[in-house]
């Protein structure tokens, strides 16, 4: 039956018994055979057929319409069972932002192996750049980043939340008494970036261009190690609303503003459009929900 439905779909789609016949490489009797077994096996006339030309009955355009939505998932399922019986099990491969500090990407993957606990989750993080890099060799499906770019066509874009910026710095440093910063308040204070050796210059621009922070700019590998720098009054860090606080008295976190406007962050979830699979359109909805929460 599933032929007969392909069948179905060319000729609506070329609106041409003939033209349909050649896509599908049958002949035109055979297409036409197999459209009224499909119309017998339905019990319902999906053609109103007028000398050489036709038009779908009420019948025929819903059967049309669902039936496109049908099979693009059974071409889907047969993607995802041939992928996962090559490798001999399901496996996903999730990249997050090496600066981010909240518990939204860890809650996520907790919920995604509650309910599919027999798919292999491997999770790297990076910069904004490394993560890019690889998505676009394929060595993630899925990556957990700030928007840095105009949207592509050639990658699905899921935005999960807009959030507001903050700075942690030392609860010692006069500038913590303020109720809100702006980069002109910080000029004389290094930012303190997480990013690795080869990443610095980029993570340095952007936050140049994009927050202002025109002063030194000191780099940690981990958020661990920018926070025991920010404790020691080294500089300040550069985080969002959504980061688990440090948990002491040590740090003050204060809104960033520009222009007594709160600055925001944009969270996005991208895969390429040609690896959106089942595991990664149902790990990007639930780390989505998970970010709506912590909103």
């Amino acid at each position: 039956m599933l032929n007969q439905v392909r069948y179905f779909q060319a000729v609506v789609r070329l609106g041409s018994f003939t033209e349909a016949a050649e896509e599908c490489h049958i002949s035109q009797s055979a297409i036409s055979q197999q459209i009224k077994a499909l119309e017998q096996e339905l019990g319902v006339q999906l053609f109103v057929r007028m000398n050489r030309k036709f038009e779908l009955t009420p019948a025929g355009e819903y059967f049309y319409k669902k039936s496109l939505v049908i099979v693009a998932d059974y071409d889907r399922l047969v993607q995802d069972v041939i992928r996962i019986s090559r490798k001999d099990h399901a496996e996903l491969r999730i990249g997050y932002l090496k600066s981010y500090a909240g518990q939204a990407i860890q809650t996520a993957v907790a919920h995604f192996s509650e309910k599919y606990p027999d798919v292999n989750v491997y999770i790297v993080s990076g910069s904004h750049e490394d993560l890019y890099d690889a998505l676009r060799a394929e060595k993630v499906d899925l990556v957990m980043s700030d928007q840095r770019r105009a949207f592509s066509d050639e990658y699905v874009n899921c935005s999960l939340a807009y959030v507001n910026c903050c700075i942690e710095i030392a609860s010692r440093n006069p500038i913590s008494v303020l109720e809100t910063v702006s980069s002109g308040d910080l000029k004389n204070t290094p930012c303190i970036l997480v990013a690795s050796t080869s990443q610095q210059k980029t993570e340095a621009g952007y936050y140049s261009d994009i927050f202002g922070f025109h002063g030194d700019f000191l780099f940690a590998d981990s958020i661990d190690e920018a926070r025991l720098m920010v404790v020691q009054n080294n500089g300040f860090m550069p985080i969002d609303e959504v980061a688990e606080p440090f948990g002491n008295t040590t740090t003050r976190r204060i809104p960033l503003c520009r222009r007594e406007r709160p600055i925001t962050q944009h969270y996005c979830a991208f895969w390429k459009t040609d690896n959106s699979g089942y595991y990664v359109e149902e790990f990007a909805q639930i780390l989505k929900s998970t970010f709506s929460q912590k909103e």
